[in-house]
């Protein structure tokens, strides 16, 4: 699977799937097609005029609506805290990942609509909703897997 992260917080790196890229520069994220791209508030702020090409596209609910129009994605899943956004939390103090609806994965498989409790996070759960999407979207589910 060809999974990417664009301008992944360094602190975030350990917590990344092994064969998960942390694409750094624009020119990268349009180097290839992704199985599931996940791309950062600030990687989303950077993009300029590189098109974006993957299979499964995980960005911010408040993504500029031109740019995930000129993505060439089959399936956009947006995050944030808005109940428009596929993958949201419906709590801020004791963090819930919510899955309002049923996403599709690389291998196949689907995530169905759900609340995942979240252990202790070393940041607010909101600003890490873009690690723990990909997380979500690439690995099987376990008591460990959001991190």
């Amino acid at each position: 699977m060809e999974g990417a992260i664009f301008d992944c917080p360094a602190a975030w790196e350990p917590a990344l799937p092994s064969d998960v890229q942390r694409l750094k520069g624009e020119k990268e994220v349009s180097a290839r097609t992704w199985d599931l791209l996940a791309l950062t508030p600030s990687g989303v702020r950077c993009l300029k005029t590189e098109v974006v090409r993957c299979r499964i596209l995980l960005l911010p609910g408040t993504c500029p609506p031109e740019l995930a129009a000129a993505a060439e994605a089959e399936c956009i899943v947006s995050y944030g805290l808005s109940p428009r956004d596929s993958l949201t939390l419906s709590s801020l103090e004791r963090p819930v990942l919510c899955v309002q609806r049923s996403l599709p994965r690389p291998d196949g498989t689907v995530v169905e609509p759900q609340d995942l409790p979240l252990p202790p996070l070393p940041e607010p759960a909101e600003q890490m909703l873009p690690l723990l999407g990909l997380k979500l979207l690439h690995m099987p589910l376990t008591d460990s897997a959001l991190l």
